[in-house]
């Protein structure tokens, strides 16, 4: 497998990003990701989605550990500062579980509180229904597990066609485009920092063809069977859907349906949030986490 790793010089000086880089190796491959606040305080795991990484989760950090929760955020494989595979092909969504879940045992988290939004939820809801002990307590913002045996909406279907069929790929403005909010032009840096060039944007380009849209999708059945562990899933289980998202948009709905433990935790909706709602009302979704922390212990 060929691999790039971004130079360290790519990420000095970003804007409101103090954190410590940590470092473990999946699989040869490293894998960066965060750690604040107080070592034996209750985890709470952040996965990032397409195409964003930890720094997305720099305004919700610090509410955490004022709370006294500890923080830790992944770069997942082709993003942020963890390695990045140069051929697509490496890329697939048995991969990206199996070196989230790696990482998640190499740290050594257990008794999480997993917050998720976009791919952070394909791949943390499909490890809660696969592992559900690891988890206690679970907080989805805009995402979903799909099996494919539902038609995807219009807007992701227009994004996964732009995604392949752009010239360049400019993960920053992506990521303006996917907020209320207007990003400066330092913080659009910040997140194509980890992307010197198109070489290293293998798995950005190759997320979107990975979400399952047809029922005879490679990951359908995984997918489904983890569906089955949700649905006996019983711990509190919160949905922090933001109000201005059109790719998931009503994603909610089954989620709190189906799985027993959303069933009498309150309906949550960030207003004035678009897609990366953790850009527009970060510190009002850690906000809202370290309420739901403190009202499920």
């Amino acid at each position: 497998m060929d691999v790039l790793r971004t130079p360290d010089e790519r990420f000095a000086d970003l804007p409101d990003f103090p954190f410590e880089p940590r470092y473990v190796e999946v699989d040869s491959l490293r894998m960066h990701y965060l750690d604040e606040g107080p070592a034996d305080g209750p985890v709470v795991l952040l996965l990032h989605g397409e195409p964003s990484w930890s720094y997305l989760y720099r305004w919700m950090i610090p509410v955490l550990v004022d709370a006294g929760l500890r923080a830790v955020a992944i770069d997942l494989v082709g993003f942020g500062r963890s390695d990045k595979p140069t051929r697509r092909e490496d890329y697939t969504y048995q991969s990206h579980i199996d070196w989230t879940w790696a990482a998640i045992e190499a740290i050594g988290l257990t008794d999480i509180t997993l917050v998720c939004q976009d791919w952070g939820g394909l791949i943390g809801l499909r490890l809660v229904g696969e592992h559900p002990d690891r988890f206690a307590r679970v907080v989805a913002a805009n995402t979903t597990l799909p099996t494919g045996d539902q038609q995807p909406g219009e807007a992701f279907l227009a994004w996964q066609r732009f995604s392949q069929e752009t010239p360049d790929f400019p993960v920053g403005r992506i990521i303006d485009g996917g907020c209320v909010t207007t990003l400066s032009p330092e913080v659009i840096a910040a997140y194509d920092a980890p992307f010197p060039d198109e070489s290293f944007k293998a798995g950005a380009r190759q997320f979107p063809t990975l979400v399952p849209i047809r029922p005879d999708d490679p990951a359908a059945p995984a997918n489904r069977a983890a569906w089955e562990g949700l649905r006996r899933f019983d711990k509190p289980f919160l949905c922090a859907f933001s109000d201005s998202d059109p790719i998931t948009r009503g994603g909610d709905a089954p989620l709190r349906r189906l799985i027993p433990g959303a069933q009498g935790q309150p309906e949550i909706t960030i207003t004035g949030g678009g897609h990366f709602l953790q850009e527009d009302k970060g510190a009002e979704l850690a906000a809202v986490v370290v309420d739901f922390v403190n009202a499920n212990r």
